[in-house]
């Protein structure tokens, strides 16, 4: 019978991420957050620049959070490598700057826009609110 298979299509890793790429620089994302390739020449598209705008009614209010993702070679399938570049203090984020043990189910469907909005949810939970937050301009070592 026509029609009744339940074959999956697997798009391309860098389809996915092209797909990712025009979305953003056609402004197609959430205005809280932006990203974008770290370099123009990064064909294996895995290098991304991401911001963050802080949530309103937290210590990070409208701050600039500055982020690194790498998107590896299982990229959709596993997620991508966080790696904050603005120092701040959450569980979820490490004395280096990584994220760990984010509470993400993550899969295939999901993207860089969709790890951003979860991590400035995750920043607004009331449960981080009385956290002391280091100086606007403070960065990780390295940056």
């Amino acid at each position: 019978m026509a029609g009744s298979s339940q074959e999956v299509i697997v798009v391309p890793r860098n389809f996915v991420l092209l797909e990712e790429l025009e979305k953003v620089e056609k402004g197609l994302t959430d205005m809280n957050v932006s990203y974008g390739l770290a370099r123009d020449d990064d064909v294996s598209m895995s290098h991304w620049l991401c911001t963050i705008l802080g949530p309103p009614n937290t210590a990070i209010e409208n701050r600039i959070i500055s982020i690194r993702i790498l998107c590896g070679p299982q990229y959709p399938q596993v997620m991508p490598e966080v790696q904050f570049v603005s120092k701040l203090n959450f569980p979820f984020i490490d004395a280096n700057g990584r994220a760990k043990n984010l509470p993400i189910s993550w899969n295939r469907n999901m993207k860089i826009e969709t790890l951003l909005v979860h991590l400035r949810a995750l920043m607004a939970k009331a449960e981080y609110k009385k956290f002391k937050q280091p100086p606007e301009n403070e960065t990780y070592p390295g940056y």
